[in-house]
C-alpha cells in the first residue's frame, strides 16, 4: 500500500482495522508479563500500541503515515492510557536505546530486500539481553497470488527468512498459516508467518 493511501485510509474518522488490538498483540504480552519498554514498529492507528499500554508497557508507537498515529493518539486517550509516537520509515528506523520488546505486524513487507538484514541487525542491538522481537510478515506461497492492493513499495519475504535473522535467539513461539482478508474492498488471501523470539 503506498503512502498516500494509508493517509487517505488512515484520515477518516472511523479506525480503519478497528480498536481491538491483534490476537499477536495478545501472545506477545503474554511472554513479556514483565513489562518494560515496547516499540510498535508500523503502529497503524494504534489499537496494538494502546492495548500495551493498557497493560502497563511504556510504548513508542512508529509509523510512517501521521495520520495513523494521531488517531493512535486519540484512543489513547479515550482509553486512559499514553503512548509516545514518531513518525519514521521502517527502512531508515533508530531506535536510540535499549527496549525490552520490539514489536511489528503488517509493516515488515516494506522493509527493502537488500535493507532488511542490517535493519533486523540494527533491532536485535537496542534490545536488550532477554528482550522479546514478534515478528509478523507476508510471504510467498506458491497457492496465494498477491493481493489486489498490495504496493511496488512491499516485498514478500522467503518461507522461514524470519528465522535466518535470528540464528543465535530463542524462538518461543512460530507459526506459519494462510488468512482471509478483504482489505481494499476486494476478498482475497495472505500467506504469512509470524515469530516470537528471545534475545540470549
Amino acid at each position: 500500500m503506498e503512502y498516500d493511501e494509508l493517509q487517505e485510509r488512515y484520515g477518516c474518522e472511523t479506525f480503519y482495522w478497528g480498536t481491538e488490538a491483534n490476537e499477536f498483540a495478545h501472545t506477545t504480552a503474554e511472554y513479556a508479563s514483565d513489562g518494560g519498554t515496547i516499540v510498535d514498529v508500523g503502529a497503524g492507528e494504534g489499537r496494538d500500541a494502546v492495548f500495551f499500554a493498557e497493560r502497563g508497557f511504556d510504548v513508542l508507537a512508529i509509523d510512517v503515515a501521521p495520520n495513523g498515529l494521531e488517531k493512535a493518539e486519540r484512543l489513547a486517550d479515550e482509553r486512559g492510557v499514553e503512548i509516545r509516537t514518531r513518525v519514521e520509515d521502517v527502512n531508515t528506523l533508530e531506535l536510540d536505546g535499549p527496549v525490552d520488546v520490539v514489536y511489528s505486524i503488517g509493516t515488515l513487507q516494506y522493509l527493502r530486500r537488500g535493507a532488511r538484514a542490517e535493519r533486523f541487525a540494527h533491532l536485535q542491538r537496542r534490545t536488550r539481553s532477554g528482550g522479546l522481537h514478534a515478528m509478523f510478515a507476508f510471504v510467498d506461497h506458491p497457492d496465494v497470488p498477491p493481493a489486489p492492493d498490495w504496493g511496488e513499495n512491499e516485498y514478500h519475504y522467503e518461507p522461514d527468512e524470519l528465522d535466518s535473522y535470528y540464528a543465535d535467539w530463542e524462538c518461543l513461539d512460530s507459526d506459519a498459516f494462510v488468512f482471509e482478508d478483504d482489505s481494499g474492498g476486494e476478498p482475497h488471501r495472505h500467506a504469512a508467518e509470524q515469530v516470537l523470539y528471545r534475545k540470549p
